[in-house]
């Protein structure tokens, strides 16, 4: 992959919504990633042969709406889609405040067509919900903060 190729693969990457991406061909690998809605993380190219060598800088943009979020986090396990209730004219599974038992579900990962329910792995108290209904969430997204009881 020559510089070209890469810049357009990082260009379209900053444009895309997602937040990892990882490429790896032969002896040519890229890892691109970003910060969910803070700064843009560092961005590496690694070649094992000399084809394309050269360093990828990162540009880090100022964020004005960087939250620090405290507490534990429930996490997705997947990329999907949230749905945070069953159907459409039912409640929620979980709003702030509830408190969750292991193995309850607190909401429904859509992914490739087939509905995930995402359940507590401990027993919490949700003190707030990260994502909105309907929302593409990525692996590793935080969507919980939650306290651990």
């Amino acid at each position: 992959m020559d510089m070209k190729q890469i810049k357009a693969l990082m260009r379209e990457f900053d444009e895309s919504g997602l937040s990892r991406l990882k490429i790896a061909k032969d002896e040519f690998s890229i890892e691109l990633e970003k910060a969910v809605g803070a700064v843009a993380a560092p961005v590496t190219a690694v070649a094992a042969a000399p084809v394309a060598a050269a360093p990828v800088a990162a540009v880090a943009a100022p964020s004005e709406t960087a939250v620090e979020i405290s507490g534990d986090m429930i996490l997705s396990p997947m990329v999907g889609t949230f749905y945070a209730s069953p159907s459409p004219d039912s409640p929620a599974f979980v709003k702030k405040g509830d408190t969750v038992k292991k193995g309850q579900a607190l909401a429904i990962l859509e992914a490739m067509k087939i509905m995930n329910e995402l359940e507590a792995e401990f027993d919490c108290k949700i003190l707030d919900v990260l994502v909105s209904d309907g929302q593409p969430v990525e692996y590793d997204m935080p969507l919980f903060v939650v306290e651990k009881i």
